[in-house]
C-alpha cells in the first residue's frame, strides 16, 4: 500500500515539475514577444528593414543607370542616323596585310558642289588615319592629290580621280594597292561641312603670311558662295589670326604659294588638329548642333556601333605625328602618254618602307613585289629614278615624333 502512494506522489511531483516547465518557458517566450516589441527586438527588425530598403536602392539605382544608358545609346543612333552609311564589299578593297594592333582609316575631302559623297567627284583631299589600338596615340598622312599611282584597272592617274571614277572602295583598293596597307574603312566629308563645324565651335587662331591672308581672302568668296555664309575679308597681314569657317577652308584650299600643293596639304593638317583640339573643349550644346548641321555631309562605312566607340573613346586620342606622303617626290610633265603635271615618288618602294616604318614601327619592312612592280612602272612611265633630286615637303607646321609608335 505504501509503495503504490509513493508511486502516484512521484507521478503528481513529475507533473507538477513539468508544469512549472511549461510556465517558465511560457514566460520566457512572453519576455521574447515583448523584447521585440518593445526594445531589443525592434532593433532589430528596424536593421532588417533598412538592409531590404538599402538591397531596393541599389536595384533602383542600377535600373536608373540602365535606362539613362539606353537613353544616351538611343540618341546616339539617332544622331548618327543622320550620316550617309555606305557597306563596302570588302573582297575589291584589296587589303594587302594585317598590320597589327592598329586601325587604319581613310580620309576624304570633296570637291562637291552638289552635295555629291560617294562618287562623281574629286577628292581633293586624301589622308591615312593610323590610330594604335594600345597607346591611342594617332598619325595623320596626307597623300598628294596628283601623286601617280595605278588604279583600279592597271592604268596609271592621279590618286585622287580612283574616288571620282568608283566612290570610296576604289579610292581605298588604290591606298591598299599602291602602299601595302589594310584599309577597310573611311569617312568622307564635304568641305563644306567643315566650314559649318568651325562656325560652330566659334572659329579657330590660324598662324599666316600675308601672302596666306590674301589667298585666303580670294578663296573665301567661292568658299562663301558654296556654303551659303557671309564673306568678310581678313587683314592682309603676316601674324595669328582668329578667322571663321570660310577663311580657314579657304586657307587650307591654298596652293599658290610657297610650297604649292605639298604646303596646301600641311595647311589642311593644321585645320584638321586645330579644330580637333577645339572640338574635345566644346560643350554638349555645341556638339549637338554641330551632329544636327554636319553628319548629313558625311559619308563613312563604320558600324552605329563603331562611331559610338570612337566617340567615348575621342578624349583619349592624342595626334602625335603628321606628314605628307610620298616622302621623297617631284613633279613631271613628261609622262609617257599622259598630258599635265604629275607629282611623281621618288622609288615608290623606299617609299612605302619608310612609310611602315614610321606608322606601324617596322624597322624592317620589305615591300611587296606588287609595290616594287609598281615602282618599276613608274620609272618607266616618268624617267624619274632614285637619283632626281626631291622637293622639300617637310614644313614647320607638321607634328614630328619618330619616337611613337
Amino acid at each position: 500500500m505504501s509503495k503504490r502512494n509513493d508511486k502516484k506522489a512521484d507521478r503528481r511531483n513529475r507533473s507538477g515539475r513539468d508544469y512549472d516547465k511549461r510556465t517558465q518557458d511560457k514566460r520566457n517566450r512572453d519576455k521574447r514577444d515583448d523584447k521585440r516589441r518593445t526594445g531589443t527586438g525592434n532593433g532589430e527588425r528596424r536593421r532588417i528593414r533598412q538592409k531590404r530598403r538599402r538591397r531596393r536602392m541599389i536595384i533602383l539605382v542600377a535600373e536608373i543607370i540602365v535606362l539613362l544608358v539606353l537613353c544616351v545609346a538611343a540618341y546616339g543612333f539617332f544622331k548618327l542616323d543622320k550620316m550617309d552609311f555606305k557597306v563596302l564589299n570588302e573582297e575589291k578593297l584589296e587589303a594587302y596585310q594585317d598590320t597589327g594592333p592598329y586601325t587604319n582609316i581613310a580620309l576624304f575631302g570633296l570637291d562637291s558642289r552638289n552635295g555629291e559623297l560617294d562618287g562623281g567627284v574629286q577628292s581633293d583631299c586624301i589622308m591615312i588615319a593610323s590610330i594604335n589600338n594600345e597607346t591611342n596615340d594617332v598619325k595623320l598622312l596626307s597623300v598628294y592629290r596628283d601623286t601617280l599611282l595605278e588604279q583600279k584597272d592597271g592604268s596609271y592617274e592621279k590618286a585622287n580621280s580612283a574616288y571620282n571614277r568608283g566612290g570610296p572602295e576604289e579610292a581605298i583598293s588604290l591606298l591598299n594597292r599602291n602602299f601595302d596597307l589594310d584599309i577597310k574603312n573611311y569617312v568622307s566629308v564635304n568641305f563644306t561641312a567643315l566650314v559649318h563645324v568651325i562656325d560652330n565651335l566659334g572659329g579657330i587662331d590660324l598662324e599666316m603670311t600675308a601672302e596666306e591672308a590674301d589667298w585666303s581672302n580670294r578663296y573665301a568668296v567661292e568658299t562663301a558662295e558654296i556654303s551659303g555664309k557671309e564673306c568678310i575679308d581678313i587683314e592682309v597681314k603676316e601674324g595669328t589670326q582668329h578667322v571663321d569657317g570660310v577663311h580657314a577652308v579657304a586657307y587650307a584650299r591654298n596652293r599658290y604659294t610657297e610650297g604649292y600643293d605639298f604646303k596646301r596639304t600641311e595647311r589642311q593638317r593644321i585645320v584638321l588638329n586645330k579644330v580637333a583640339q577645339k572640338a574635345k573643349e566644346a560643350n554638349l550644346l555645341t556638339l549637338n548642333s554641330i551632329v544636327d548641321e554636319v553628319f548629313p555631309m558625311v559619308s563613312t562605312s563604320f558600324s552605329v556601333r563603331d562611331m559610338l566607340g570612337f566617340a567615348a573613346n575621342v578624349l583619349d586620342y592624342e595626334l602625335v605625328e603628321t606628314g605628307g606622303f610620298p616622302y621623297q617626290v617631284t613633279t613631271s610633265e613628261n609622262v609617257r602618254n599622259h598630258s599635265g603635271a604629275y607629282v611623281v615618288p621618288i622609288d615608290l618602294a623606299e617609299n612605302v618602307e619608310q612609310m611602315h616604318q614610321s606608322l606601324f614601327g617596322e624597322e624592317y619592312y620589305e615591300p611587296s613585289k606588287k609595290v616594287r612592280d609598281i615602282r618599276d612602272a613608274i620609272i618607266y612611265l616618268t624617267g624619274v629614278s632614285d637619283s632626281a633630286e626631291a622637293y622639300n615637303t617637310t614644313f614647320e607646321g607638321d607634328i614630328h615624333n619618330e619616337g611613337a609608335q
